[in-house]
């Protein structure tokens, strides 16, 4: 009752303060979604990286803000207006204060025509361009109402700062151990709320929850992103402590539907994170779908690029360009629920506790240890090899952190009391870690 509790209070907040944000990847709304969020969570950090840093192969791009966006017909009469809806301008668009004909303003305007009634989410990241969105409908009453003759005003303030930041913010829950599970959601998207806010709603409350618990046995790191940029910049900024601790983690995307449970596997299909996602869905008795990773689309794109190779799964309700209402007006509040984003909720708690739970023992000897001088191996060689230091040799090559010790016994053909009997002593000469 106390998870639903604070679950609820996180989605009025996001509903009622950071829904109407226009947020991107850069800017205020993205600086001030933050700030919410460390109202609620004090321990977040909110971090900026400068715009035109070097991150990886590409750059941080110029802050950009807007203050206005809107397009008069002749009678001076506002035809579309951001304030009515933050999907109307296309993100990042450029400043325009100009008329325009009938026939030029219409290659600037985006609809869907196979939805009438909804306001496509476009932008223009590292090309520069303006432009407008609206519904199929809207578009179709402006080209009957009006002449070809006429001419429209188009408005649009908004800044590019090459001295700007892109922000995410930064939740570290410390744990006795310094393996690390990495929770990563993105805060860039303007008026959304499957695809944008029900991430940031789960992980607020994850957050909330895991902060109450003494005596973690794992570290947990809570990441509030941008969406691809935010991750490439986040990971060229610390990837060498994430590599060393990081043992499993998750990105959470449309997660507060009601439709579906369904998830993506981290590349290979096989890490910490997948077997814990698999047993939680068992474990919840859930019924989900398992999307190819051939078919990823956010930020889990990063986490297992060749390279970075973190074992990063994502959980999603329905994924992401698998809904209808996706990237347009209609995923709004009446997609996400408060029943949908608790059983998203459910699924990645349990996955985290039984990470939580499980025992990943990691050699700290690069190559092969030299076990003799531990007096853990013969050292006289005979043919009669000692039969329990080849079981510690055994147990040293699964202990590579991406095993724990009941999958450690099955793999060294040991029973699990007498798996633990040689993490014990290996613990104790300091072989291992965890």
């Amino acid at each position: 009752m106390k998870d639903l509790k604070i679950l609820k209070k996180n989605f009025l907040l996001a509903k009622k303060k950071i829904f109407p944000l226009n947020r991107s990847i850069t800017g205020n709304g993205t600086l001030n979604t933050l700030k919410i969020i460390k109202n609620k969570i004090p321990q977040l950090k909110i971090i900026k990286i400068k715009s035109n840093t070097n991150v990886f192969d590409w750059k941080v791009p110029p802050e950009w803000n807007i203050s206005k966006a809107y397009i008069l017909d002749k009678n001076k009469k506002k035809i579309l207006d951001l304030k009515k809806n933050n999907l109307h301008i296309v993100g990042y668009s450029n400043p325009v204060n100009k008329f325009f004909s009938k026939r030029e303003l219409f290659k600037r305007l985006h609809s869907l025509p196979n939805q009438a009634n909804a306001i496509p989410y476009v932008t223009s990241y590292y090309k520069k361009y303006w432009g407008f969105c609206l519904t199929e409908s809207q578009k179709k009453e402006i080209k009957k109402k009006y002449y070809d003759s006429d001419k429209f005003k188009v408005v649009i303030k908004s800044q590019f700062n090459k001295r700007g930041n892109l922000n995410y913010g930064e939740l570290v829950v410390p744990g006795k151990s310094k393996q690390e599970i990495l929770i990563s959601t993105y805060i860039c998207h303007p008026s959304m709320a499957n695809n944008e806010l029900s991430g940031p709603i789960v992980s607020m409350t994850l957050a909330q929850y895991f902060l109450k618990i003494k005596n973690l046995k794992k570290t947990l790191r809570f990441i509030f992103i941008p969406e691809t940029i935010g991750s490439i910049s986040y990971l060229s900024k610390n990837l060498k402590k994430l590599k060393k601790n990081v043992i499993a983690g998750y990105n959470l995307s449309c997660i507060g539907d009601e439709r579906m449970h369904s998830c993506m596997f981290s590349k290979y299909s096989n890490s910490i994170s997948d077997k814990a996602l698999r047993s939680a869905y068992k474990s919840l008795n859930i019924n989900y779908k398992r999307h190819s990773f051939l078919k990823r689309g956010s930020d889990e794109r990063q986490f297992n690029s060749p390279g970075i190779d973190l074992p990063i799964a994502s959980i999603f309700r329905t994924k992401y360009a698998e809904y209808p209402e996706y990237h347009t007006s209609l995923d709004d509040f009446k997609l996400v629920s408060i029943r949908g984003l608790m059983g998203g909720f459910k699924v990645a708690k349990k996955a985290i506790n039984l990470i939580l739970e499980q025992i990943y023992p990691k050699n700290k000897i690069l190559c092969e240890p030299h076990m003799s001088k531990r007096k853990l191996y013969p050292t006289l060689s005979k043919k009669d090899t000692n039969y329990f230091s080849e079981s510690i040799m055994d147990f040293l090559q699964y202990a590579d952190g991406k095993n724990n010790i009941n999958e450690i016994s099955v793999l060294i053909k040991k029973n699990l009391k007498f798996t633990i009997n040689i993490y014990n002593l290996l613990l104790e000469k300091k072989l291992i870690e965890i």
